[in-house]
């Protein structure tokens, strides 16, 4: 009997990522059909009208954009709970979603990720240095200047790991397919509290997934996860031909 749940978006996404932790984290029963958004086909851009990842399917209700996502998840599935009880809390961890969700990923993944990653591997596309160098010298580091500014000396955020712990760590490990590492001598609670998260066995399960498609074609990709256990669903609304869209479709 297939799964209730089911994700459509590819592991390499930090946004996907982020789902993924939680329904692990949760225990949930779900199936992905692992697409990149670039190769999404029309019955795709039906469910999801910006052409993003992931999409969430549960029963037929469908769901866009991974706070969202996780936000239901949490609220139908409550236990553990990934949220801080304390609404002072909750509210400061909903905020360090979004600033990941934006300021964070426009310098790691929507100038750094896709240019390095996306653009030349999947169009065979020329990197656009200068903004390479822009997300590199400027973008990142302000975004991880207010971070450290935000960061414990060690442990979570908020004592127990939280969507803001998680949203973190998913972003930095997007980026560091494409050769990104934190600063540890600059920014150290960032690279420390980074580090703590990606170490968790659930973080180190997807990691191994991750791993196995990384450096290979979107057309191989799939038989690689299947051959490593991953919970594939039977169909798929993945096309064998990438189009251009918008890098935030990552």
């Amino acid at each position: 009997m297939p799964a209730r749940l089911k994700i459509i978006g590819n592991y390499i996404s930090p946004y996907v990522r982020k789902v993924l932790v939680c329904l692990e984290l949760k225990g949930l029963d779900y199936e992905i059909d692992p697409i990149a958004p670039f190769v999404g086909n029309d019955q795709f851009s039906r469910l999801s009208p910006l052409r993003r990842i992931p999409v969430l399917i549960d029963d037929g209700f469908v769901l866009n954009d991974s706070s969202v996502i996780c936000q239901y998840l949490e609220d139908r599935h409550p236990t553990p709970a990934l949220y801080p009880a304390d609404i002072a809390d909750r509210a400061q961890a909903r905020w360090l979603e979004e600033y990941c969700d934006t300021r964070l990923a426009d310098g790691l993944i929507w100038r750094l990720f896709y240019q390095l990653g996306a653009r030349r591997h999947i169009f065979g596309e020329a990197t656009d240095e200068a903004v390479v160098k822009q997300a590199r010298e400027v973008e990142i580091p302000a975004a991880l200047d207010y971070l450290e500014t935000r960061l414990p000396e060690d442990g979570f955020l908020f004592g127990l790991l939280s969507i803001a712990d998680i949203s973190i760590a998913s972003f930095f490990r997007t980026a560091s397919f494409v050769r990104y590492a934190i600063d540890e001598t600059r920014w150290p609670r960032c690279a420390a509290l980074v580090a703590l998260v990606q170490a968790l066995p659930v973080f180190q399960k997807l990691a191994r997934l991750e791993e196995c498609m990384l450096r290979l074609p979107l057309a191989e990709q799939r038989a690689a996860l299947n051959m490593r256990g991953a919970p594939l669903s039977i169909d798929t609304y993945g096309t064998s031909t990438p189009r251009h869209g918008s890098p935030r479709e990552l």
